[in-house]
């Protein structure tokens, strides 16, 4: 299993905008791409100072799974640009790791 792992960050008056556009668009159309190997996502939210921090967790069965979702440069952030243009900053890149103990009790 890879967890794939990325930050991003909006001021607080975009905060809740740009969650709706994570839940109503932006995760319905990864789902809908039905890729192979695709476990699912969870978002995580933090106030932090000035800023509200996002951190996305996906899950996928192979490093060729998340290539199915980001292309051959899969660390490269994918990113739409209406998310663009709410976020403050965010990562360039994603970061994954091999999950190596699983234990959701």
């Amino acid at each position: 299993m890879i967890s794939r792992i990325w930050h991003g960050y909006t001021t607080p008056v975009n905060a809740d905008l740009y969650e709706k556009l994570l839940k109503e668009e932006i995760f319905v159309g990864i789902k809908n791409r039905n890729i192979t190997g695709y476990k699912g996502i969870q978002l995580l939210r933090r106030q932090i100072s000035d800023e509200t921090e996002f951190i996305t967790i996906m899950w996928f069965d192979t490093v060729d799974s998340v290539k199915k979702f980001a292309g051959d440069d899969y660390e490269r952030a994918v990113v739409p640009d209406k998310a663009q243009k709410i976020l403050s900053r965010y990562d360039k890149t994603s970061q994954h790791y091999e999950v190596k103990i699983e234990d959701f009790r």
